[in-house]
């Protein structure tokens, strides 16, 4: 637990805390009135890792980044049997 005076004077550091997994409780005159923790899935939602863990999804094999395909450049005016075509060669 620490007071809204140190709380004040080193907000960086709660805040690490916090988001390291731990709760920080605030205390205004010896009184807790508010704490400061790691954010947590909305009750009810489901997080992937979850998914992961319990067997229901399979993670990726890769992790690197998706190629995609090259852009088409779009004819204006063209029929598209006729772009088609010309694509295909």
């Amino acid at each position: 637990m620490i007071g809204i005076r140190e709380l004040r004077a080193d907000l960086a550091a709660a805040v690490r805390r916090a988001g390291s997994g731990q709760r920080v409780v605030v205390s205004v005159d010896g009184r807790a009135v508010a704490q400061l923790g790691p954010i947590e899935p909305e009750q009810g939602q489901t997080v992937l890792a979850d998914l992961f863990a319990a067997g229901s999804v399979v993670p990726p094999r890769r992790t690197d980044a998706a190629r995609l395909a090259p852009p088409v450049p779009v004819w204006s005016g063209v029929r598209l049997d006729r772009a088609l075509k010309e694509l295909r060669g």
